[in-house]
């Protein structure tokens, strides 16, 4: 069977470059003949016909429903009929971080078993991020991220690392993985920039269909393989291609060239027989492409010949014009077949249900969908599997984090790392060398593990969450040690004993999508410690060796010549042995393994585009394919440009937008404790009268729920260690504007501090205003600097720009809170 293309139908195809649309064409060749007729064969399309033809209205809608695993018990699945959960981000078993093995597995046995009590008795999938392996459950292998699997650009290494990741995430009852990303990152300022392989897509083309037959196998693998998942190609489509970066944001592009430069991963995904395809958040010309019909359904089924399911990404029909969170006959009209609606699955259940019956939807594009999930079910041979925990890939924990899954993983660190400079050939380190390791990132596992790391945003980890992984600073001590020499730890770059060389380990901190979005490729913008580190190092006549650990190029002109060598380790993962088998020696002085990685992306010479910052930079330091090994000639010199393009007295400070952004912390405190740091989805003051809850707003967990109870004075508030300067910001009215809802107006006196360094602050009363507002409106409201520099702060050294009192109850929700440098508008609140 051909799928006919013709010009007459203005295909997206006809419009593509020629070589471009004759592999798509070969592509589509290759799914629909030996893909469709060995896998899609007339036995399980005859199944999908004889199921679906004995399903009610309200069977079909439940199999297109995934509620997510706090929301969703094993009764709510047998009642409607569910087809599909999911574990987000952070989400475990009974909720606790530590569950072990047997618990995901107790609990994927409870929601099979519910879903075999159905009357249809449809096997219940159940998904996971499984983005850098199985990275929501403790003891897993950790693979490096995957801006460090492009600098490898090794597709047999992806295929393992594939097969691995489907072992372990199986051997925990999971049949479904939310991955591979094929995105193609276009600018870097994105905050899941290290989700992609590439800036260009043929690194991204190359792996998107090795890593699917690593997770899924050929087809009879899949059907009968118990260590076979369903992998998922993400995000359709031009998730990596937006405007300024920004998450779930806008990209303009013709349709040849949003196929040009962000769909070749999935022709080689779908080649390779992907199962389900994630629709993104982002919109297309200003179309949300959850509701674009064009691309998930003309394009992507009926011109790439892609039959199985298109699922929704969290929450992602909610932003479809005219939809929301409980409901949207646009999305599903449109294409998408499988609706994640983590919280509100009974709304959007009963109102499609409403929407069919009202003609809304009509029962073919039901029937279609249904027909789709059902076909991926009986492909993956979810009807012949037994119960999770009595299948074969089950009966041995071991195998999740087994020795023989680590050692892959420590090679990929080997074959990922990047080398931008080695100054007399500081490295390898030599036999008999004292070593200083220093830096925050030196011991610390978790931010070497980067975002989607047992957390969404890999934050609140400790090295303790991380069994049978391997630090940085361990790995260098048991390789230095090997070959005659000693080594010495600390954060701060004090020592005991003066180091012959020191590794100074440093980089962003832990981030997923959204938190991770940046207005510039500065490294921690406002934190100057690493640079400080580095150069107090250098004062003192030690030799440096720079790892940078980042999800992304930076501009780090300044590090690189305070370092005499300079190693990019991007997000490694749990095996940080891998670094030291590059960078120390063996006994003789010589290389174990050398540098082979080389950038996938080009490397910045520049913190924003200064021509036009909504563009991505493009003066590059570094361009894609360059990296050292030993022995080559040098790359870059040491007197790069530090001066930024960003004039630090005109910088805004954003203190929360969707996460804290560095340098703040946001901490609570009552007379017991006045400066607790939040961490987790929720904290609570010692008294326990204060209350921070991690909520969704406009996204996935972009909002911070605050509040009192009464009964003790508490307060809440964003500090930083390193007091900055506001006094010289350009506008007319710089101000303090925030972005909340007041849930529930307050019952006393409650009062907005600034401070210059307790005791040095000024202090207003906002209850009045609060009240003001209407419960649980988004809002805003701005308080000129020069209301608090009349009553007695010092603007040249403001460490908390916000704290937030009172001892009587409140609810409010922080959406924004920044300091900007001309403030307009009715809500603005300026001292006369």
């Amino acid at each position: 069977m051909q799928v006919q293309l013709t010009p007459k139908h203005h295909s997206p195809l006809s419009l593509l470059p020629k070589a471009l649309a004759t592999f798509i064409l070969l592509t589509i060749t290759c799914l629909v003949a030996p893909t469709a007729v060995a896998d899609i064969n007339a036995d399980v399309e005859s199944r999908v016909k004889t199921i679906l033809s004995d399903l009610s209205l309200e069977q079909k809608v439940g199999q297109m429903v995934q509620g997510e695993i706090i929301w969703v018990s094993p009764a709510d699945v047998t009642k409607y009929h569910l087809g599909s959960v999911l574990n987000g981000g952070g989400s475990f078993p009974n909720q606790r971080k530590n569950s072990s093995i047997d618990d995901w597995l107790k609990l994927a046995d409870d929601y099979y078993s519910a879903s075999m009590k159905t009357k249809a008795k449809i096997p219940l999938i159940w998904g996971t991020d499984a983005v850098h392996g199985h990275n929501n459950v403790i003891g897993a292998t950790l693979f490096p991220h995957n801006i460090g699997l492009g600098a490898a650009d090794d597709p047999e290494l992806v295929r393992e690392i594939g097969a691995i990741t489907a072992k372990e995430v199986a051997a925990t009852g999971i049949d479904w993985i939310f991955a591979p990303t094929v995105a193609v990152v276009k600018d870097d300022r994105w905050g899941r920039t290290y989700e992609g392989y590439s800036d260009e897509a043929p690194i991204v083309r190359s792996y998107g269909g090795v890593i699917v037959e690593g997770l899924q196998g050929s087809a009879k693998q899949l059907r009968m393989d118990s260590s076979k998942v369903i992998a998922t190609a993400k995000h359709w489509i031009g998730d990596g291609g937006t405007f300024r970066g920004d998450d779930q944001g806008n990209t303009v592009l013709s349709l040849e060239d949003l196929l040009d430069q962000h769909g070749q991963g999935y022709v080689t995904a779908l080649e390779a027989g992907v199962q389900t395809v994630m629709a993104s958040f982002n919109s297309w010309n200003g179309d949300k492409i959850h509701g674009n019909k064009q691309l998930l359904t003309d394009v992507l089924k009926q011109q790439m010949g892609f039959d199985g399911f298109v699922v929704s990404d969290w929450n992602g029909i909610g932003q479809v014009n005219g939809c929301n969170n409980r409901g949207c006959a646009q999305a599903i009209n449109a294409g998408v077949d499988m609706i994640m609606v983590p919280e509100d699955w009974k709304q959007v259940y009963k109102n499609t249900i409403a929407q069919v019956r009202s003609g809304k939807i009509a029962m073919a594009r039901i029937d279609d969908a249904v027909s789709r999930i059902l076909r991926v079910k009986l492909r993956a041979g979810m009807f012949e599997k037994a119960a999770p925990s009595k299948r074969k890939i089950t009966a041995d924990s071991s195998i999740i984090g087994s020795a023989k899954h680590r050692a892959v993983a420590r090679d990929a660190v080997r074959k990922s790392l990047v080398m931008l400079k080695n100054r007399k050939q500081l490295l390898p380190l030599k036999p008999g060398q004292h070593i200083l390791v220093t830096g925050d990132g030196a011991d610390n596992i978790g931010k070497q593990n980067g975002g989607w790391t047992i957390t969404w945003q890999g934050t609140e980890n400790l090295n303790s969450h991380f069994p049978g992984a391997t630090s940085i600073f361990g790995g260098i001590k048991q390789a230095v040690n090997e070959i005659g020499g000693t080594t010495e730890l600390s954060t701060d770059g004090s020592f005991v004993k003066k180091p012959d060389v020191a590794v100074v380990v440093f980089g962003e901190e832990p981030y997923a999508e959204g938190s991770g979005d940046r207005d510039s490729l500065i490294l921690n913008e406002g934190m100057e410690t690493d640079l400080a580190l580095l150069r107090k190092l250098k004062q003192q006549n030690i030799p440096v060796v720079a790892i940078l650990l980042t999800g992304r190029p930076l501009w780090v002109n300044a590090e690189l010549n305070s370092s005499d060598a300079f190693v990019v380790a991007w997000l490694p993962g749990s095996e940080a042995g891998g670094i030291a088998d590059v960078i120390v020696a063996d006994a003789k002085g010589k290389p174990r393994y050398d540098f082979t990685g080389k950038l996938s992306f080009d490397w910045p010479a520049a913190e924003i585009n200064a021509r036009n910052d909504d563009l991505p930079v493009s003066d590059h330091l570094l361009k894609r394919g360059q990296g050292l090994s030993y022995g080559d000639a040098e790359l870059v010199a040491d007197n790069l440009n530090e001066k930024s393009i960003i004039d630090d007295s005109s910088k805004e400070q954003v203190i929360f937008s969707g996460t804290t952004r560095p340098p703040w912390k946001v901490y609570i405190g009552d007379a017991s404790d006045w400066s607790k740091e939040v961490s987790g989805k929720s904290t609570t003051t010692p008294y326990g009268a204060l209350t921070v809850t991690t909520v969704d707003g406009a996204v996935q967990e972009d909002s911070r729920r605050v509040e009192w109870t009464g009964g003790h004075e508490s307060q809440f508030f964003w500090q930083t260690d390193n007091s900055v300067n506001l006094s010289a910001l350009p506008g007319d009215n710089p101000a303090l504007m925030m972005t909340f809802a007041v849930d529930k107006h307050p019952e006393g006196p409650v009062k907005l501090r600034m401070d210059c360094e307790w005791p040095c602050h000024a202090e207003l009363a906002l209850d009045t205003i609060l009240r003001s507002k209407p419960e649980g409106k988004l809002g805003q409201l701005g308080i000129g600097l020069e209301c608090f520099s009349k009553h007695g702060v010092n603007l040249k050294k403001i460490n908390s720009p916000l704290v937030l009192a009172t001892s009587e109850p409140l609810i409010i929700t922080f959406r924004d809170v920044r300091i900007v440098a001309d403030a307009v508008g009715p809500d603005v609140m300026n001292c006369d």
